[in-house]
């Protein structure tokens, strides 16, 4: 399958959850083309593949970073294969607003797998988080296209 990485990091940790990400589809066969928001890099159509992620930090106190929405006012459609990750900080909000440009995009998008919500940088236990949700997103993907 033909896998496309999306993201805006500022710190960091959102591009090591795309790069876990990444190597879990690598390791299960798929090509991955990774895309950084932001980069000045011509934008992939998004048409030509399978599955799409798009992951992004939230900023201050539950916002969506502009880039991010800009990518998407841009992208000018509503994928179906779309799946969200993210991270965050409890220290801006706590829980009500961990993570929560994620909420707002799954409410945009109508997404109906759980987003991938990583308290800050996705090391330790939360390492094994991505890669299970990774797995499970193809798996939702196997049944999802019969």
């Amino acid at each position: 399958m033909n896998t496309i990485i999306v993201y805006e990091s500022l710190s960091g940790n959102t591009m090591e959850v795309a790069e876990l990400i990444q190597g879990t589809l690598e390791s299960e066969g798929h090509t991955v083309t990774l895309y950084r928001i932001g980069a000045k890099q011509p934008l992939p159509s998004m048409g030509d593949y399978d599955i799409i992620f798009l992951g992004t930090y939230t900023w201050g106190k539950g916002i969506t970073p502009k880039r991010t929405k800009k990518f998407v006012a841009d992208l000018g459609y509503k994928p179906d294969n779309i799946y969200l990750f993210g991270t965050g900080d409890t220290q801006f909000g706590g829980d009500d607003l961990f993570c929560h440009a994620l909420d707002r995009l799954a409410k945009f998008y109508n997404v109906e797998y759980p987003v991938l919500k990583i308290e800050q940088s996705p090391r330790g236990s939360q390492e094994e988080k991505v890669i299970e949700w990774t797995k499970g997103v193809l798996r939702n993907e196997k049944i999802r296209n019969g």
